[in-house]
């Protein structure tokens, strides 16, 4: 197998020359051999983080803290490996687990994308003076920031599939209902049968109650919309742009299609996780 070298803080390592991922994946697959699942399992996960250094590319080229061509150096990769995600999973292999609040995950993303920019425009993987995962990929960022707005963009497009699941499994119950509305049964209260009822009534019962929990999830799915992009490390939104967060939630809506907002407070938002319980409570 032939090597490239890449070289962080701490020093040079040797990378596999065709690997898409760099040194800091490489430093995590070394450092975090904590379980059997990788973040390649989640795919959903991962196109919400793509979408979200997407949104950043584009708000950085409008900005002008990237140049046009970087830019669009950053908006190809990440829609080449949105087209082809399936291609591009073993590309990130690092365990789910690990230090850090996500910075391997994040910094894993960065680096793939970097290369797939390079080698689109004829350049070597690793060949990082045209294209940085970091000085460009992340610029105006931090993973405090973007891991959770991408963590939100994939949990906005799961509950989108579960409630069409629901719809759909809540339909076939009504035509269920109709279909045995002639059906007796006895009905039963304190664990003992009591009066009559039809098993279309029964039916139309669970139909009733998946339509109630739809409207349950519906609201707390949009409790996710609210998101800290732009707040960087801690929620003051150091290194960053001062409209970078505005711009940059613009066109996370238009690449989502999702109205996701800025967060009053990116500081507050930056460490609350009071979305995640009341969805989490509503998936229970």
């Amino acid at each position: 197998m032939k090597f490239r070298i890449e070289e962080d803080l701490l020093g040079k390592m040797e990378i596999p020359v065709e690997s898409l991922y760099g040194i800091h994946t490489q430093r995590a697959l070394n450092n975090f051999k904590i379980s059997n699942s990788r973040i390649s399992e989640y795919s959903i996960f991962l196109q919400g983080l793509i979408l979200t250094k997407k949104a950043c590319a584009a708000a950085n080229g409008e900005i002008g803290t990237l140049s046009a061509k970087e830019s669009q150096m950053i908006l190809k990769a990440c829609d080449k490996i949105l087209g082809d995600l399936p291609d591009y999973l073993p590309s990130f292999p690092i365990d789910v687990f690990q230090g850090g609040a996500g910075t391997s995950t994040n910094m894993n993303v960065n680096e793939v994308i970097a290369n797939v920019g390079l080698k689109i425009n004829g350049y070597d993987a690793g060949n990082y003076q045209h294209l940085h995962p970091n000085d460009h990929v992340n610029k105006s960022q931090s993973t405090n920031d973007v891991y959770p707005t991408g963590f939100r963009v994939a949990i906005y497009f799961y509950i989108n599939k579960l409630i069409e699941s629901i719809i759909s499994l809540s339909d076939q119950l009504e035509l269920k209902a109709i279909e045995f509305s002639d059906v007796l049964k006895m009905g039963r209260t304190q664990l003992q049968d009591a009066v009559p009822m039809s098993l279309g009534d029964e039916f139309r019962a669970w139909a009733t109650n998946l339509k109630e929990e739809i409207k349950n999830l519906e609201n707390s799915r949009d409790l996710i919309l609210e998101v800290n992009l732009g707040g960087t490390a801690i929620g003051t939104g150091v290194n960053a742009p001062a409209n970078f967060s505005e711009v940059s939630i613009k066109y996370l809506r238009e690449f989502t299609g999702a109205p996701f907002v800025r967060s009053p407070n990116l500081i507050e938002a930056t460490s609350d996780c009071g979305a995640y319980v009341m969805l989490s409570g509503a998936l229970m």
